[in-house]
């Protein structure tokens, strides 16, 4: 290599860093989906969420219900997402866990998805009809 071959490539390695700086993230609005209905909790919780977002990223966060299959749709969209950062999801264990030991779903919950943190947590109870002979212990 030449010299000036060589104080080319310094001069590119140099500048890598500036390059890759100058496009920082996020560059443009985040699309999180939520794999329910508007109005649900899943729902309440990614708006409330996505402001608190939006306002420390300064980006908007733009919410896109894709309610269908107790979750699985709107997950799948996730799924299939372009990787690059610009598209989350809010779910919950229905379609992470329940679904997919239920039936086949286009998603591998271990393999597709990278958690980011933990929300909420929302309690919920197993229950009966009164006339079924079975007690809390």
């Amino acid at each position: 290599m030449t010299i000036c071959g060589r104080l080319l490539a310094g001069l590119l390695l140099l500048l890598a860093p500036v390059v890759a700086a100058a496009q920082e993230f996020p560059a443009k609005p985040i699309r999180l989906i939520v794999p329910f209905p508007a109005g649900g909790p899943n729902d309440i919780i990614a708006r409330v969420v996505g402001q608190k977002m939006s306002e420390l990223i300064r980006q908007p966060v733009v919410i896109d219900n894709r309610g269908g299959q107790a979750g699985v749709l709107g997950t799948d969209a996730v799924a299939k997402a372009a990787p690059d950062g610009y598209t989350i999801g809010i779910t919950s264990a229905s379609s992470l866990a329940v679904s997919p030991a239920m039936e086949k779903v286009a998603y591998d919950p271990r393999k597709d998805f990278a958690p980011i943190t933990l929300v909420v947590t929302v309690p919920e109870m197993l229950v009966v009809a009164t006339n079924v002979p079975a007690r809390a212990t």
